[in-house]
């Protein structure tokens, strides 16, 4: 840049231009060559314009000032140069001197030093063979560690000790493999350690997928073990709450006599409940069921390092296992098979909750609450279905207990079972209706097996079994045998299917998870007795009884089963678990009152169809007849017969109040017919003296009230007497001598309070006075009117006037 703003300062003209060009060149090489800079560009220059020759010819000019320079240099030099040149001479025969003095030194270190050096190269050779030897040898021991681990790893390997064996081979690894000095050991090494790991791998697979196979069949045993623990334990509590209630009838019936005595229960802990059960590696010889070879694989993947894809393959595994238990199969009843299918799955969630407790991980509370969800969820629908299906209570009995059981084994390894015990109440009304519909045939047989003749027992525990297991007995005392029973053969037959349902049905409510159902267990015997066994009871009654024995039967039987219905409520609330006096304070009117009642309205029917034969004989009375009769007419002493042979014979069977109803009744309707009588177109007329007769006969039937007092209570034996209070009031009005006080409110209601007016008028026209017998009143023409037929008259006018 420089030379061509000075090239743009010189003026124009040719011979100065390239002269002074020529020269900045020369000078720049110059400058180039002094500071060693690259001479390139100007060659690359001079080639570029075609003037190597000036190149050329610059630098030969550069070489001859530089040769000049030299010169000029040496000699200024020259004189010191030969002065060194001399000194050099005068050092030259110091140095030849040296020279010998040294090669002189040299020969006799070199005598001296041979024998030195010989005997060098010998200890080095002994030390490096020493070195050698050394490694060697070291090599050679380490070798031997690795064959003897080598050694021990095989030992342990074909002893099935395979966690010892990989602890070998980490070892190996660690300390030997990098260390080995043979390669060819190194490499075998390399290749056979994966293999064995490997090969452990695959020999512990096979033992977990061995003891997979065992476990099912050993939960299965384990679940049928602990759900008998629970079987036991529940039947310990049937037994004491047996024992509780016994002590508590003895209290009732105030026994002195009571023995008390401390029993010792054998408490049989819980299966597998107890942490520190002296476990070893979860083996449990007693029960039969060893988690060694599951937690010996554990351990194995995890020294392998494959826990976690452990942990993955049993969970997926043990889920397999758990689907497969809910298989159903439809080749064998599930009455026959739901035993082996809960008990399975009870045995799989036992080993679950110990491996739980001490598998150290192998499976998380989440999982197993997962696979317990899933179990409930399938077992519920399999009940659902099968429930469903089922015609007979009996067998949906029998799956219920075993599925509480099945809930009381596992609630105690904390497993919620709210879900199954659900399922058990939803089913409960199907159930009872089940057992309703087999009741009614149980009944329906024996109510058409009975002959309706009075129990024989020829043996005291005939009568136990017969009369003292249902309460029925009307006497603490023992009877002389043999004895006949009042009732026939249906009351205990009807009795024992009565007490089988109220223990079914405590059976299925109980274990159930609601500690109150007395209501419920009440409210179906309720049904029973109400719908069933009295709607049976009153098919009977309107169907197959005939003859006023079979009829007095029936009321006898009736009776006894009034006092059997005390027992029914007084049992289920002893199976339920309550006080007797909550059930007595609960207690409704007799269920069977509808049976009852028909059996005491058709035996009171036959017995006044009988009455009613003999009160025909009420025409042959002389209702006008001129002297009353002293003894009693023809139809009343009949009427008496038939009622005292009746009375000696239903008192041996029928219970004084039944007695004493049915009685009633037939005077009642005595009554009624003598009052029908002359009421009715049979009597046209009568006079006083047929009157005093009927009030003799009345007197009669009053007697036999009257002499039943023994068998009743007084006030029983006056409603006997009243069941005569038409006639007796209406016989006694018309001997009365003032009738008109028939019409005083406050005597009517004293003395006249069962006649109607109406009849009154009736009857009280009918009667005539002895003067109106025919020509009659030629002898009393102008006589005075009697005045009792004269307030008659007054009273018949005045209730006609009311009418």
């Amino acid at each position: 840049m420089q030379s061509t703003r000075s090239r743009r300062k010189v003026a124009p003209g040719a011979a100065d231009t390239g002269d002074s060009g020529e020269k900045q060149e020369q000078l720049l090489l110059s400058s180039a060559i002094c500071n060693t800079e690259d001479l390139g560009p100007f060659v690359r220059k001079a080639f570029a314009s075609g003037r190597p020759e000036t190149l050329l010819h610059h630098l030969r000019q550069f070489s001859r000032s530089k040769e000049s320079e030299i010169e000029e240099v040496c000699k200024a030099h020259y004189q010191d140069f030969i002065l060194a040149v001399d000194d050099l001479r005068s050092l030259l025969s110091d140095v030849d001197s040296l020279k010998s003095s040294l090669y002189d030194s040299n020969s006799r270190l070199q005598s001296v030093a041979g024998p030195l050096l010989s005997s060098l190269d010998s200890f080095v050779e002994a030390q490096n063979v020493s070195n050698n030897v050394d490694s060697a040898l070291r090599s050679l021991s380490l070798c031997i560690k690795l064959m003897e681990l080598c050694a021990r790893a095989n030992h342990h390997i074909s002893n099935g000790s395979f966690y010892m064996a990989l602890k070998c081979l980490d070892s190996i690894e660690n300390e030997f493999q990098d260390k080995t000095p043979s390669s060819t050991l190194k490499r075998m090494l390399e290749s056979k350690i994966p293999e064995i790991r490997s090969h452990i791998e695959r020999k512990i697979s096979k033992e977990f997928g061995d003891w997979l196979v065992e476990i099912r069949v050993v939960s299965r045993n384990l679940g049928q073990l602990a759900i008998g623990q629970a079987s036991a334990a529940r039947q310990r509590e049937e037994d004491l709450r047996i024992k509780q209630r016994q002590a508590e009838e003895q209290s009732r019936l105030s026994l002195r006599d009571c023995v008390y005595a401390l029993e010792e229960e054998d408490d049989e802990g819980e299966l597998g409940g107890d942490e520190n059960d002296g476990y070893n590696y979860g083996n449990n010889g007693l029960l039969g069921f060893d988690l060694t070879p599951l937690y010996r694989a554990y351990h194995i993947h995890q020294t392998l390092g494959l826990e976690d894809r452990f942990k993955q393959y049993y969970f997926e595994n043990r889920k397999l296992q758990l689907t497969s238990d809910f298989q159903v199969s439809s080749m064998t009843p599930f009455l026959e098979s739901h035993q082996t299918f809960f008990a399975q799955i009870a045995g799989f969630f036992v080993v679950e909750d110990r491996i739980l407790r001490t598998g150290g991980g192998l499976i998380s509370k989440m999982e197993v609450e997962n696979l317990w969800e899933t179990a409930v969820s399938k077992m519920c629908a399999v009940l659902e279905d099968q429930f469903s299906r089922m015609q007979t209570a009996n067998h949906l009995l029998l799956i219920k207990d075993y599925v509480s059981l099945l809930g009381v084994t596992l609630r105690r390894y904390g497993y919620a079972v709210g879900a199954l015990l659900d399922v058990l109440s939803k089913h409960r009304d199907k159930y009872h209706e089940l057992l309703l519909s087999d009741c009614r045939k149980q009944i329906a047989e024996a109510l058409a097996a009975d002959k309706f003749d009075q129990m024989l027992m020829k043996k005291e525990y005939e009568y136990s079994m017969n009369v003292l297991s249902f309460q029925i007995q009307t006497s603490d005392i023992i009877p002389a045998f043999p004895y006949v029973a009042p009732f026939s053969s249906t009351v205990p037959d009807c009795c024992r299917i009565v007490r089988s349902f109220i223990e079914d049905s405590v059976s299925f409510m109980s274990h159930g998870g609601h500690l109150d159902f007395y209501d419920v267990v009440k409210k179906y015997l309720d049904r029973l007795l109400s719908e069933v066994l009295d709607e049976a009871l009153l098919k009977l009654i309107s169907s197959s009884v005939h003859g006023v024995s079979q009829a007095m039967q029936v009321a006898a039987n009736m009776a006894v089963l009034e006092r059997a219905c005390d027992f029914f409520f007084r049992h289920a609330a002893q199976l339920s678990g309550i006080p007797l006096r909550m059930a007595e304070r609960g207690r409704r009117q007799f269920p069977l009152n509808k049976a009852r009642d028909a059996a005491e309205e058709m035996l009171s029917g036959m017995l006044k169809t009988k009455v009613d034969g003999f009160m025909t004989l009420i025409e042959n009375v002389n209702w006008m007849t001129d002297e009353p009769s002293q003894g009693g007419n023809e139809y009343v002493n009949e009427v008496l017969i038939y009622l005292e042979t009746l009375v000696s014979t239903a008192q041996q069977i029928l219970p004084p109040q039944v007695l004493k109803r049915v009685l009633q009744d037939v005077l009642s309707h005595i009554s009624e017919k003598i009052v029908d009588t002359l009421l009715g177109d049979l009597v046209k007329r009568f006079n006083v003296n047929a009157i005093i007769g009927i009030d003799v006969d009345i007197r009669l039937l009053e007697s036999f009230a009257d002499n039943l007092a023994p068998l009743f209570s007084e006030g029983d034996a006056n409603q006997l007497k009243n069941a005569l209070a038409e006639s007796r009031q209406l016989i006694n009005l018309l001997l009365s001598s003032h009738p008109e006080n028939f019409l005083n409110p406050v005597i009517r209601e004293r003395n006249y309070n069962a006649l109607d007016y109406r009849k009154v008028v009736t009857i009280s026209e009918k009667l005539r006075d002895p003067s109106d017998r025919l020509f009659g009143t030629f002898g009393s023409r102008g006589a005075k009117q009697n005045p009792k037929k004269k307030s008659l008259d007054a009273l018949i006018k005045r209730l006609r006037d009311v009418s």
